[in-house]
């Protein structure tokens, strides 16, 4: 299918063609139809899935350009927000719309006077919207379409009391599309008192070929991992651009700290930065002025660079899906990539179940002349040992000490 086939206004098809896309996506595909008839949407897609112009596309083609708030989209980073800015502010161009990012971070003036000179669309993470709302800047009851994106992080990020005075705050009589990576049971709540007979569609995000990617676990004990980390940079020449993953703001910043008193240059993505921090942050580790970010898994949703040549776990994620988002974060475009994942015997439990999930045993590999301390080591044929004692209901340890 091509765009020109969706009925969308040809200002529109034009700016889609200024980005120099031609066909939809799935996820665009299937949800495109339903969106620009009126209906409510809930998406079940991961980002990088096309989703931005889901429902960017449909708002802009349904509402008139005259500069009244009748698309509202709450997000809950602040680089997703300002990634979903940019692409409504290029359509536009076009269009005559006029589209706001109000996120938290950067100064509150400029926002309100933007909204006060009129926007059409708003695209908000919801401290600020509640703020705006409480401060008397910002009024919503004109509102006809509402989105909500990552709706599951913004109930692991402690957001669903905010998300629940948004919808309070909207008019009843509204669109709906809510787009989450999984369906969790508050997420489901949301959908089922919220939402007027949605149409549910789903795909699965872009896949890496698992063979471009080179996996291997590096057992080590927890307070060597910065150590290890170093060592392994310097043994290999080839970490050109490295994304680390830790579990923890604090954590991310250890590990930052520990590579940059080692001679090399790293930054870090979290939601303690300001978001010109962040900015600021990305843009050189794209353009390769510093050779490792460290973010947490929040936070890398608005991490897209291409040519990531490592990818470091330096935590196990404790959700063995996040696994699988992370490495794919590398062998983009047909390129090989690398994929590292220290582990400490308390993460074996985590390491399991991504195994599992994976159906896939990760290689041990160890670095040559490292100094390590008492480590515990996976025993090889752990898989097929756990889905044995699976079957039967036995416990799996699957472990030995070096």
């Amino acid at each position: 299918m091509k765009f020109d086939e969706l009925g969308l206004d040809p200002k529109l098809l034009a700016g889609v063609a200024s980005l120099g896309f031609e066909s939809p996506t799935p996820i665009q595909e299937e949800a495109l139809p339903y969106a620009l008839a009126g209906r409510d949407v809930v998406g079940c897609a991961q980002t990088g899935t096309g989703k931005t112009a889901a429902f960017v596309l449909p708002a802009l083609n349904r509402m008139p350009a005259d500069h009244v708030l009748r698309t509202l989209v709450v997000t809950p980073t602040r680089e997703l927000a300002q990634q979903i800015e940019v692409f409504g502010t290029a359509m536009g161009k076009h269009t005559g719309h006029r589209v706001l990012s109000a996120v938290g971070g950067v100064g509150l003036e400029p926002q309100i006077k933007a909204l006060k000179s009129g926007v059409d669309l708003l695209v908000a993470t919801p401290g600020r919207l509640l703020d705006l709302l409480k401060r008397g800047d910002l009024r919503l009851d004109r509102v006809e379409i509402f989105v909500l994106d990552e709706a599951d992080r913004m109930l692991d990020m402690g957001f669903w009391p905010d998300v629940r005075r948004i919808f309070a705050a909207l008019p009843k009589k509204r669109q709906t599309m809510l787009f989450s990576a999984t369906m969790a049971p508050e997420v489901m709540r949301i959908v089922a008192t919220s939402l007027n007979d949605p149409v549910r569609v789903e795909v699965s995000p872009p896949s890496v070929p698992i063979e471009l990617i080179h996996q291997a676990l590096y057992p080590v004990d927890a307070s060597q991992k910065v150590e290890l980390m170093v060592a392994l940079m310097k043994a290999h020449g080839d970490f050109d651009r490295t994304l680390v993953f830790c579990r923890t703001k604090m954590r991310s910043d250890a590990v930052a700290m520990g590579l940059e008193r080692a001679g090399i240059p790293t930054l870090t993505m979290h939601s303690d930065r300001t978001m010109e921090q962040r900015m600021k942050a990305l843009q050189r580790f794209r353009e390769g002025k510093v050779r490792v970010l460290v973010a947490t898994d929040v936070m890398s949703r608005g991490i897209d660079v291409e040519d990531i040549t490592h990818v470091v776990n330096y935590d196990v994620p404790s959700n063995p899906e996040d696994y699988v988002h992370r490495i794919g974060r590398t062998a983009r475009a047909g390129a090989k990539g690398t994929a590292f994942t220290f582990v400490d015997i308390r993460e074996f439990p985590e390491l399991d179940a991504i195994e599992m999930l994976i159906d896939t045993e990760i290689p041990v590999e160890e670095l040559e002349g490292f100094a390590y301390r008492e480590r515990a080591v996976p025993r090889a044929g752990r898989l097929a040992a756990r889905k044995k004692r699976k079957a039967f209901g036995g416990r799996v340890m699957g472990r030995r000490r070096r």
